[in-house]
């Protein structure tokens, strides 16, 4: 039986697969992504995420407000977040977090739009997928401290950031999941992470429309590719793909509980 993947982080809303999204789909099924997450980073087109999930039951979804956005979007606080999570087909919080290589919302927005985002993880039990970049030191404080006032649980998605954010995390009951950044030539201190990220808290992401991995470097990212960077991670880990598609699967359910694991009659639907 082939491998079964998942793309824990891709982005089916974004405008570069309007025109053909459902072949986008299509292809991921038969390069056999069997679930595909997508995810929301303004909470004014939440409805047009949740949509694309509502279309096909192995496509689940997200609420939540990228750093990014953390000023323009609308300030809800955590009962906000909270009650959006109550349908079906959102799994998770976020993305969130911190970005202060850009800083296109000021870092006192962006950390307070965080703790929200933190707060209602608490209160749901959902898992939040935190973004950060260049804030490693504190993207670690706020994830520390929010953790003192109850059980988080989440995925540091695309990591980039230090070992000493990784460990932070894992000691804090976090995943952390790898793009294929980790395919590029110039990320060898990258790999060494993901080589060391026990297999229990591994995933593997797209973050299509970006971040392609190599061989399809400089490409649109799409679902499909997510294979090439688990293929390359389970190389550096010195095991068979099958088994990473397997463990990598396991964590992602285990992670996102409220998702329903895919079936096989629904890869074969599509043309598998």
């Amino acid at each position: 039986m082939e491998p079964v993947w998942v793309d824990s982080h891709c982005h089916l809303d974004f405008p570069d697969f309007a025109p053909e999204r459902d072949e986008v789909i299509a292809r991921a099924r038969r390069a056999g992504v069997g679930t595909l997450l997508t995810i929301c980073t303004k909470v004014t087109e939440f409805d047009r995420v949740r949509a694309i999930a509502e279309t096909d039951p192995n496509i689940w979804c997200t609420v939540g407000i990228h750093p990014h956005e953390a000023a323009a979007e609308p300030s809800l606080n955590a009962e906000q977040l909270a009650a959006l999570t109550r349908h079906p087909k959102v799994v998770g919080i976020g993305e969130c977090g911190l970005d202060y290589h850009y800083d296109n919302s000021p870092r006192a927005q962006q950390a307070a739009v965080f703790r929200a985002h933190l707060v209602a993880g608490r209160e749901t039990g959902l898992p939040i997928v935190v973004h950060t970049r260049e804030a490693d030191e504190d993207t670690a404080a706020i994830l520390s401290e929010e953790s003192g006032g109850g059980a988080l649980r989440g995925v540091l998605h695309c990591f980039t950031s230090g070992r000493a954010l990784a460990e932070r995390a894992l000691e804090l009951g976090f995943s952390i999941s790898f793009s294929g950044i980790t395919t590029f030539k110039n990320a060898a201190a990258l790999r060494e992470i993901a080589r060391d990220v026990p297999l229990d808290r591994l995933l593997v992401e797209t973050d299509a429309p970006y971040l392609a991995p190599v061989p399809m470097r400089g490409k649109r990212n799409e679902p499909a590719y997510v294979v090439h960077t688990a293929t390359a991670l389970a190389e550096l880990r010195g095991i068979a793909p099958a088994e990473l598609a397997r463990i990598t699967t396991a964590n992602f359910f285990r992670l996102f509980d409220k998702a329903a694991p895919h079936k096989a009659s629904n890869l074969d639907s599509a043309g598998r």
